[in-house]
């Protein structure tokens, strides 16, 4: 069974910048959609981005223009770079994909998605 495992998160200042990965456990793992969803405390989990596999991206509202999603495709590997982090981006940050679900006209809602890592938590400090 393919696993995605994310790397990345951290605790920084308000004000800068993280890059969170997500790689899949097997190489041979082909997704036709990968994406970013993240939840807070006590709240529900939150799509942040998605990108399918003609390189459309889609990002929800609430980090829209402080995040790019990102995909290499030799390495199997995806990314999403966040900038102008605030405190309410605090969150456990989850990678997802699927191989059959296509994102090119919106990011999914979770239980589209059949593949996912276990998190990585971000905390952003005022």
């Amino acid at each position: 069974q393919v696993e995605l495992v994310e790397s990345g998160g951290d605790s920084v200042q308000s004000g800068g910048s993280l890059t969170l990965s997500c790689v899949a456990s097997k190489f041979t793992f082909m997704s036709r959609c990968q994406a970013w969803f993240r939840q807070a405390t006590g709240k529900e989990r939150e799509a942040v981005a998605s990108i399918n596999s003609d390189g459309t991206t889609n990002y929800a509202s609430s980090m829209k223009g402080r995040v790019t999603i990102s995909q290499d495709k030799s390495k199997n590997i995806f990314q999403l770079q966040m900038t102008s982090l605030r405190p309410e981006d605090t969150a456990i940050y989850y990678c997802a994909a699927d191989s059959r679900r296509s994102c090119q006209f919106g990011i999914p809602p979770p239980s589209h998605l059949a593949t996912w890592g276990r998190g990585t938590l971000v905390t952003i400090s005022p």
